[in-house]
């Protein structure tokens, strides 16, 4: 690699922050705070979500119609689309894959799902989608194969790694555009400390935790309770409004009048935990973060 292959704000005027994801929905339930902000600040941001949604179930009652089931595909595109104009995207990319499943469904034995896709083909993919975007920031997932453990989550974490390498080397994937360097790589999070800190307005009000489970299985599965490999908090006070609509947006998959999506309102988040969490998985900039403190922008270091 030789070092006008690598990119530096002066090459490249705008920011650019990529997030990639797994499926039609996760745009809006992970991080779309933080991506609203940084369009309103004039990034330019980019959405690469990898399958379309078609194993998904049928979340919200009142959409669990045949014809629903039957269109269901080109439904989750047009939620997609509409929930990436609510966040304020750029552009948008679909890698093309058909959604996994889960393990020992027969959604998962596809050949032409994410999960078995041959792993050179879909870094293939991505990479020419970073070469033409040229982020200087990556928002992906972490491994999570533990707690969650989607096949297509997992394949995300798979893919991330090697596309933000092979993007800036000439001699991978020579037909996917020039070479480009991405400089750093975040996973989203989602950390007990939110969890705990959320916790009163139920505790409050008499009414069940819903985040009771979500540890509850943390211990099931064997994690540690207190784990927090948080580096990052975004403040998206001001942006809970737009992750609202851009959940609302996906139809198929948020009842808003069921689950724990909307029990606590904005303006009580806003005063308990207004951040988004990440953690900075790999960073080619000079270390910029004082020992023991937290990052407050993804592009700290670069700006």
């Amino acid at each position: 690699m030789t070092d006008d292959s690598m990119n530096t704000t002066e090459q490249s005027p705008r920011l650019c922050l990529m997030t990639i994801h797994a499926h039609p929905d996760d745009e809006a339930s992970k991080g779309s705070g933080t991506v609203a902000k940084y369009a309103d600040e004039g990034v330019r941001t980019v959405l690469v979500t990898c399958t379309g949604g078609e194993a998904g179930d049928i979340l919200n009652r009142a959409m669990n119609r045949p014809w629903v089931k039957e269109n269901l595909k080109s439904l989750r595109a047009q939620e997609l689309a509409a929930s990436a104009a609510v966040i304020g995207y750029d552009a948008y990319y679909l890698l093309g894959y058909h959604d996994s499943g889960m393990p020992k469904t027969d959604w998962n034995s596809r050949p032409d799902n994410f999960h078995n896709a041959p792993l050179s083909e879909a870094v293939g993919r991505l990479v020419k989608v970073i070469r033409a975007e040229r982020p200087q920031v990556i928002i992906t997932y972490d491994e999570d194969r533990q707690f969650y453990g989607h096949p297509d989550h997992v394949r995300v974490y798979e893919i991330s790694g090697p596309a933000f390498d092979a993007a800036a080397d000439p001699e991978q994937y020579p037909e996917a555009g020039a070479p480009w360097q991405p400089l750093k790589m975040y996973y989203t999070g989602r950390s007990v400390r939110r969890m705990k800190a959320l916790a009163p307005y139920f505790e409050g009000r008499g009414q069940e935790n819903p985040f009771r489970r979500w540890m509850e299985r943390r211990k099931e599965r064997g994690l540690p309770e207190e784990e927090d490999r948080t580096t990052t908090l975004i403040d998206v006070s001001e942006y809970l409004g737009r992750r609202r609509a851009a959940l609302l947006a996906h139809t198929t998959q948020i009842d808003p009048h069921q689950g724990s999506w909307f029990r606590i309102p904005d303006d009580v988040t806003r005063e308990l935990y207004p951040w988004e969490e990440y953690q900075l998985a790999r960073s080619l900039v000079e270390n910029h973060i004082p020992e023991g403190e937290l990052e407050h922008d993804l592009f700290a270091g670069l700006r």
